[in-house]
């Protein structure tokens, strides 16, 4: 499985304070957050997340990008998004020093796995789960590099904290450089047993995805932040899906997903995102086919078909027998 569970000791849905708002970049704030008693938080690793559950409602996904050697404080960055759905005009905008926020997680769609050499790729708000990856990478004593590109210098976060690693970061705004020239450093990688990971918006993956379409599974690993686009379901009629733990037996139409079915039966399920990129949904596949519809699996996940995204994956086969 690629999404790791609740580890023992998570936050669930608890609170923590924001003790610290501090802006890191044009349009991007970095959030502190501490437990009010200042209890030690759960331990977490490079490419982990959080979600953060506002008083608007609202639960949104946010990359852990601080110190994970730090027990007791997490820190997110949160870009503004002019087009978002309100999440982060609210952290930016009304979210306070003092305030409580629920917390959920930390979750690992995203682990960073042993390799001689790392190549880190991020654009925008998409380095904040690549710094503690370079930060463990550094304590290992493992090569890697940084390509790091940003509509402006000006919109690029934690330039002063990644100046200190030296040349082995390259930073290449837009405005001054173009395009990354993404090409040559991954031909580069490719001739290597580098590891590359790659976080940002969905043009840079695309681009990414075009250069490596014969690699070997494993050597690219990214992180979405929105649901890659996907076809049709393999199937467009009802299929049934059987609870082993709760001795139940749903049938999800067309019009719902798995996860609508199974709480309608009153099985409750954590989930988050509702579009298949934070994990937080993951069950366990027993028997059955599943259609995978999210955008956090890899390929070889995928084929080994005993996991799966409740919220939008759906069957190849009438019938799924899931975990729950």
């Amino acid at each position: 499985m690629s999404a790791s569970p609740v580890p023992a000791g998570a936050l669930a849905d608890s609170a923590l304070r924001v003790t610290a708002k501090e802006v890191v970049s044009e349009g991007v704030v970095a959030l502190t957050l501490r437990h009010p008693d200042n209890r030690r938080l759960p331990d977490w690793a490079p490419g982990a997340h959080i979600d953060l559950m506002l008083p608007s409602g609202a639960t949104r996904q946010y990359s852990l990008c601080g110190d994970r050697w730090d027990a007791y404080s997490f820190r997110v960055g949160v870009l503004r998004e002019p087009d978002g759905r309100g999440g982060s005009a609210f952290i930016h905008n009304s979210l306070a020093v003092g305030d409580m926020v629920g917390v959920g997680g930390p979750r690992n769609n995203f682990p960073l796995a042993p390799a001689p050499k790392y190549l880190f790729i991020a654009g925008g708000i998409g380095i904040t789960p690549l710094i503690p990856m370079i930060a463990q990478a550094e304590l290992m004593g493992i090569d890697w590099q940084l390509l790091y590109g940003g509509r402006t210098r000006s919109s690029m976060a934690f330039l002063d904290e990644l100046a200190a690693y030296g040349d082995r970061v390259v930073v290449a705004p837009q405005d001054e450089c173009g395009l990354l020239d993404l090409q040559t450093w991954l031909t580069a990688a490719a001739a290597t047993e580098t590891k590359v990971y790659v976080c940002g918006p969905e043009p840079l993956l695309n681009a990414v995805e075009m250069c490596c379409v014969d690699w070997p599974i494993g050597k690219l690993r990214m992180e979405r932040f929105v649901p890659k686009e996907q076809g049709a379901p393999v199937r467009d009629e009802p299929f049934d899906v059987e609870l082993a733990r709760s001795g139940l037996t749903v049938t999800v139409t067309p019009d719902a997903s798995v996860l609508d079915a199974v709480q309608s039966a009153g099985v409750n399920v954590l989930s988050s995102c509702g579009e298949g990129t934070c994990g937080t949904c993951e069950t366990a596949v027993l028997s059955g086919a599943p259609d995978h519809r999210d955008s956090i699996l890899e390929d070889d996940e995928r084929s080994a078909g005993d996991c799966m995204f409740i919220c939008v994956s759906r069957a190849c086969s009438d019938r799924l027998v899931l975990d729950l």
